[in-house]
């Protein structure tokens, strides 16, 4: 008997923990993350669920000459919002995975 109510304890802990890392993960994806490019020549927006929202490219980043520079600022700035979204969903929810293998 004493087994099946800590079983039934410990589901209503998970259940809880379950509502909590859902609240905070749809927290975590109404937040913007920006990334920056040197210069701010290219600037990514991202939403905590790793969406691209916008993208913005100053005009002095286009060069007909050099399509590279470009591109190189744009992976810049997208890497940087990625990192930033990663670096706030580990803070946020790394919590509930620390210790699940595989997680």
């Amino acid at each position: 008997m004493m087994n099946g109510m800590n079983m039934n304890k410990m589901m209503k802990q998970m259940q809880k923990m379950q509502k909590q890392l859902s609240a905070e993960q749809e927290n975590l994806n109404q937040q913007s993350f920006i990334g920056k490019a040197p210069g701010e020549m290219v600037v990514a927006t991202f939403s905590g669920d790793r969406k691209l929202t916008d993208l913005q490219i100053k005009p002095d980043a286009i060069d007909p000459d050099d399509p590279e520079m470009l591109s190189d600022l744009v992976l810049s700035a997208v890497n940087d919002g990625l990192q930033q979204v990663a670096a706030a969903t580990e803070q946020t929810l790394g919590k509930y995975t620390k210790g699940i293998p595989g997680m």
